[in-house]
C-alpha cells in the first residue's frame, strides 16, 4: 500500500513542472488513478509519456505497493 502523497512526490521528483492528481480508487491504496500534465511530455508519444510515469514509479510498481495504475498523461494547455 502507498498513499496518493507519496505517489505525487515521487512523480514531482521525476517532473518537477507537473500537475499531478492521485485517485485512490478502492480504499486499499494499491489501485491508483493518476493524472499527470506536464511539458516534459512535448514531443514524446504516449508510450514515452507513460514510461517517464512508470519509471518515476519504478521502486512502488516493483514492490507491488501499487499494484493497478490506470494513467493518463497530457501537456498543459
Amino acid at each position: 500500500m502507498v498513499q496518493p502523497d507519496q505517489v505525487k512526490d515521487a512523480i514531482l521528483r521525476a517532473l518537477p513542472d507537473a500537475a499531478v492528481e492521485v485517485e485512490d480508487l478502492t480504499g486499499g491504496g494499491d489501485h491508483l488513478q493518476v493524472r499527470v500534465v506536464s511539458g516534459a511530455f512535448a514531443g514524446l508519444n504516449r508510450v514515452r509519456q507513460h514510461q517517464l510515469v512508470y519509471g518515476a514509479l519504478r521502486s512502488e510498481l516493483a514492490s507491488e505497493a501499487i499494484h493497478a495504475l490506470a494513467l493518463q498523461t497530457s501537456l498543459p494547455s
